[in-house]
């Protein structure tokens, strides 16, 4: 039997109908969407959050945010370029840096909401997998689920390091220990021991003594912002250990300072001139004209 290839008639494109434009973009995917924001009918409409990790080349955005009808809203944020304030001098995208952006989230958002002072969080994070639990006589944890967005979940991934952060900023984020650095797929048992030197940047001051011993040319290159520092291999869990102590002391973003509108130099003044006032002007000029040409004589 000859093969036939199917046609696509008329009758087809009239039915055909296109996906939403994020999807078409390749930007969203509508099927986890869904399920992150569509809120139970017996919650009378209260927010369902999410926390949202994006990571670019120079940057970690981490967002708490809620959909409504118009679209989706932002309960408060944090950046990785604000952790220079709080001393993390360089290395804003590693796996130390988005555990520091996402605990600056957290204690942004718990302020906010008066929540700061019931739920501390921990404050000395030793690897172990603590979710926040809601205290017996006081108001329930801020409750949010992490949104990853087309990010690989892989084991290790640093997506995992910002919502571990949020997780011990007082966060109740629900999770589990098995996408951390250092899981065991066979024991299903966490090592803390490494995860808690990822949270402090060790695994990057070991890497910074090994490049150092081993190839120190692409070693002053790579940890160039470090060294420029003064940030030494010794000094890296030093300086995140600071830095959660800072972020912990204010959390609180930095007011942007007020740009001024530079003045349009082809807006016409409203005063018109008086014709004294326009001779004495060409006067002035004309002065002015014939001074340079003397001078360059």
């Amino acid at each position: 039997m000859p093969f036939v290839k199917v046609q696509k008639n008329k009758a087809y494109f009239k039915r055909y109908q296109v996906k939403y434009r994020r999807r078409r973009e390749g930007k969203t995917d509508y099927y986890a969407r869904k399920r992150l924001v569509v809120q139970a009918k017996n919650k009378y409409n209260s927010p369902k959050y999410r926390m949202v990790v994006r990571f670019t080349n120079k940057d970690i955005v981490c967002q708490i945010v809620y959909a409504k009808i118009q679209g989706d809203h932002v309960l408060a944020a944090a950046y990785a370029h604000e952790l220079p304030r709080y001393g993390i001098k360089g290395g804003l995208t590693n796996w130390a840096a988005a555990y520091a952006t996402g605990l600056l989230l957290a204690r942004r958002v718990l302020t906010k909401l008066g929540l700061a002072d019931k739920y501390q969080g921990v404050t000395e994070p030793d690897g172990t997998i603590q979710l926040t639990e809601a205290l017996e006589d006081g108001p329930r944890p801020f409750k949010a689920f992490l949104d990853v967005g087309l990010a690989r979940t892989s084991t290790g991934a640093r997506v995992f390091g910002a919502m571990k952060g949020a997780s011990d900023g007082g966060i109740y984020i629900p999770h589990n220990g098995n996408r951390f650095p250092g899981f065991d797929i066979e024991t299903k048992t966490n090592d803390d021991e490494l995860l808690r030197n990822y949270i402090y940047g060790v695994h990057v001051a070991e890497y910074m003594e090994y490049l150092e011993e081993e190839d120190e040319e692409r070693y002053k290159k790579q940890f160039a912002t470090f060294l420029r520092e003064g940030i030494t291999s010794d000094k890296v869990e030093d300086m995140y250990a600071e830095a959660h102590e800072a972020i912990r002391a204010d959390p609180s973003p930095k007011p942007k300072a007020e740009k001024k509108k530079p003045a349009n130099p082809y807006v016409r003044p409203n005063k018109r001139l008086t014709a004294a006032e326009r001779k004495a002007k060409v006067a002035e000029k004309k002065a002015a004209f014939e001074k340079q040409l003397a001078d360059e004589e």
